[in-house]
């Protein structure tokens, strides 16, 4: 049985290719952007840079891939459960092991305190604008959120997830615009390869100001990507 309440009516979609870029093509006819996409357009990328010159182009490669196949694993798994209420096995290699260990660590510290769950993997756009998928839309404790599962090499700082609390930022944006709601709370739900569980969170009160950077920060690839 699920663990879904059917609460709104999600329509998908879709991925393409437009002059090899990668555009969702919303329900209205509009070919856009995706919200990584835009984040990635236009953040400062000097300090990932310097990182990959530091360990080399080949193992910085090696490390992305593998972190991104850990991260794959962990929300399949919540996924999973999400849609089933069963817990998943874990498969056999390390991996999938270690992305299990890290998905309970989510499920245990986070899952417990959502009270709703209205999707998974929701897609959400603003007509002519962007759009994306956030892994969980509902309620967390209480309140009307919008929800991410995110894994890490190692524990990051609050500095470090900017960009995380934009993506939460534009998908409530996006549910508001659609769905009617009034969404102004946001949560990242983290584990890192230690097993170290960490949550960042949006709050109402700032909601204000996470909206008018996300705003820029669209302005700002339009205005380079046309």
């Amino acid at each position: 049985m699920s663990l879904i309440t059917n609460k709104f009516k999600y329509t998908p979609v879709k991925r393409v290719q437009i002059n090899g870029k990668r555009k969702y093509l919303t329900p209205d006819g509009s070919a856009v952007a995706s919200v990584t996409t835009i984040l990635d357009a236009t953040k400062d990328k000097s300090g990932l840079l310097a990182w990959r010159k530091a360990v080399g182009e080949k193992k910085a490669q090696e490390i992305v891939t593998e972190a991104a196949g850990v991260g794959t694993r962990m929300h399949k798994y919540l996924e999973d459960y999400i849609e089933t209420s069963v817990w998943p096995r874990p498969g056999s290699n390390p991996y999938a092991q270690q992305a299990h260990r890290m998905a309970e660590q989510i499920r245990e510290n986070a899952l417990s305190d959502v009270d709703e769950i209205w999707g998974s993997e929701v897609p959400l756009y603003v007509p002519s604008i962007y759009a994306g998928t956030t892994d969980l839309v509902g309620v967390y404790k209480g309140k009307e959120s919008i929800m991410d599962f995110k894994q890490s090499n190692k524990p990051k700082k609050l500095e470090w997830v900017e960009d995380y609390f934009l993506q939460l930022t534009a998908y409530a944006l996006a549910h508001n615009e659609i769905h009617g709601t009034n969404i102004r709370e946001g949560h990242i739900f983290m584990c890192s390869r230690d097993l170290t569980y960490q949550q960042f969170d949006i709050w109402p009160d700032e909601f204000n100001e996470w909206e008018q950077e996300w705003w820029r920060r669209v302005y700002q690839y339009y205005e380079q990507h046309g």
